[in-house]
């Protein structure tokens, strides 16, 4: 539910609400609602300027590949999620083809505080929020449409109750990122990102670990994936790309996973303006310290209706 609200010659303000039915917990027949946005933003067109507060996606790695697969590369060389934050976002002119955009943001602190303390609250106790920033710049290389390039990153700090004479113990969690979205004609854009960092399990880095909650360290993961997208050519698009998200092994104990890969390819077809068709084809690879990899293969269908 998109919301316009009152606008004047200075500001604009507008809104946005957006859930699907990927609530944790649920039967496969009995899909909970799940939050994914609900902010406020009031603009400040002639001065290229914004203020958000609400949830909304990370400022961090904003980027992500075309697939059917919900999951999009998580825990496989793409991070970022969202979480209730302040955002401020700046352009700046600095040619007639040249924009340069800064973005800051100071956001909830989300920790998997059952996996170390069940009564734990990782951001209050840290007792302060984790700051974001990315900084972009989009200007003419090639000669069909700009290209976008960004650095972002962040810093955070989580703190549990974990040692049995009931002093706090913190985990720091950072991560420096970088993101690319290059059209080269009208048939066919590549993007993809590159991330480094610690302490990522919940912005879907380090294969969903974070901690290692038998040394009390923090579990350091480095990777990235590239995508590209083909077409339209009549009905038809088509999308393929490839993920890696490599875990140091000395941070994960026995059993720890330490490498994710997957690649994937997929097309959608549409049947009219408001439908379509998809199918994707995925391989994965998951590699773990001491025991014998996994492989996996996923056939998904998707049907689209728009409205």
């Amino acid at each position: 539910m998109r919301i316009d609200g009152p606008k004047d010659d200075a500001t604009r303000t507008s809104g946005l609400v957006e859930f699907d039915f990927y609530g944790d917990y649920a039967a496969e027949n009995k899909a909970k609602i799940q939050m994914r946005h609900a902010y406020l933003q009031i603009d400040w067109p002639e001065d290229n300027f914004s203020i958000l507060a609400g949830q909304t996606s990370d400022v961090t790695s904003p980027l992500y590949p075309s697939t059917l697969n919900y999951t999009v590369l998580w825990d496989a060389g793409n991070i970022g999620y969202r979480r209730p934050q302040i955002r401020l976002t700046k352009g700046l002119k600095l040619a007639e083809d040249v924009d340069l955009k800064l973005e800051g943001a100071v956001a909830r602190t989300i920790g998997r505080d059952n996996t170390l303390t069940p009564k734990s609250e990782s951001s209050e106790d840290a007792g302060h929020p984790t700051v974001q920033a990315r900084l972009g710049l989009t200007l003419p290389w090639l000669e069909y449409k700009p290209t976008t390039a960004g650095v972002s990153g962040h810093v955070g700090r989580e703190e549990y109750d974990v040692l049995a004479s009931g002093e706090n113990k913190k985990f720091d969690s950072w991560s420096a990122n970088l993101d690319l979205t290059q059209p080269i004609d009208k048939w066919l854009t590549v993007k993809g990102e590159l991330f480094t960092g610690e302490n990522l399990g919940t912005y879907l880095g380090g294969i969903g670990q974070g901690v290692n909650t038998t040394t009390l360290k923090e579990i350091a993961s480095k990777g990235g994936w590239v995508a590209a997208s083909l077409g339209p050519w009549s009905k038809w698009n088509f999308n393929v790309g490839a993920g890696v998200d490599d875990v140091d092994r000395g941070d994960v104990s026995s059993g720890g996973r330490t490498l994710n890969s997957a690649v994937f390819g997929n097309f959608v077809y549409s049947v009219n303006k408001d439908t379509q068709i998809g199918f994707e084809l995925s391989q994965w690879h998951t590699a773990y310290k001491g025991q014998v990899d996994a492989d996996d293969t996923r056939a998904q269908m998707s049907l689209t209706y728009k409205f």
